[in-house]
């Protein structure tokens, strides 16, 4: 594998560390589930999230995303399908009943795998992660070694260990939050709408998503 100078990879994590610590939509999500859920659910979401990021880094390296990116309709697709996802998360949390007793333990086996999936899901159709990665990892490649598509998986699979790293102080942090403020019988009683909120929003900024614009920014993770 061919990879970058270490000029161009030094220079890459000063940058990636930037825009890691300012959150986005997949860091709003992974905090919504350590709040909602705890540590696990957290965890579980930041690797999630993870995967997904990895499929648009794999997506970037072979020239899926330019061809998506240069499509105005496949743009729109990905884009609609991410953000009716996450209002649909959304709505069902809005509406869902509060359980009456304890959850067992295998049905929280299955919520683990299904929040799971949901991080997934949230950002391999989030349009942002494909921008993100098509604009900015190629500004690190040593185009003169050759092997462009090697240097881009490589940044990119470094970028995402970094973020599950980032992600997963989100979640200690958020859970400790959640854990502060539990003893609150408002804060119990309104938790529910709030992550319901949290996942509607998230769809919203999906949906104001530009093709045209975006391509002239660096989103947030």
């Amino acid at each position: 594998m061919i990879l970058p100078d270490f000029d161009h990879m030094l220079l890459f994590l000063v940058a990636a560390s930037i825009l890691i610590l300012v959150p986005g939509p997949s860091v709003l999500y992974i905090i919504a589930k350590s709040v909602e859920q705890g540590y696990k659910a957290g965890i579980v979401s930041v690797l999630g999230i993870g995967i997904g990021s990895l499929l648009h880094v794999i997506a970037a390296a072979i020239g899926i995303s330019s061809i998506v990116m240069a499509s105005a309709t496949a743009f729109s697709i990905i884009k609609y399908i991410g953000a009716a996802y996450l209002i649909y998360l959304g709505i069902k949390k809005f509406f869902e009943k509060e359980p009456s007793t304890a959850i067992p333990i295998e049905v929280k086996s299955k919520k683990l795998k299904t929040i799971f999936y949901e991080g997934i899901l949230v950002n391999t159709f989030n349009p942002k992660t494909a921008i993100f990665f098509l604009s900015f990892l190629p500004q690190f490649i040593s185009v003169e070694k050759g092997g462009n598509a090697s240097q881009i998986l490589f940044l990119g699979i470094l970028f995402t260990i970094y973020a599950i790293l980032s992600d997963t102080i989100y979640v200690l942090l958020s859970v400790k939050l959640s854990a502060w403020i539990s003893g609150s019988k408002k804060y119990l009683k309104r938790q529910k709408k709030f992550m319901a909120i949290i996942y509607i929003l998230l769809g919203i900024i999906t949906l104001t998503m530009d093709q045209q614009h975006s391509k002239h920014t660096l989103p947030t993770k």
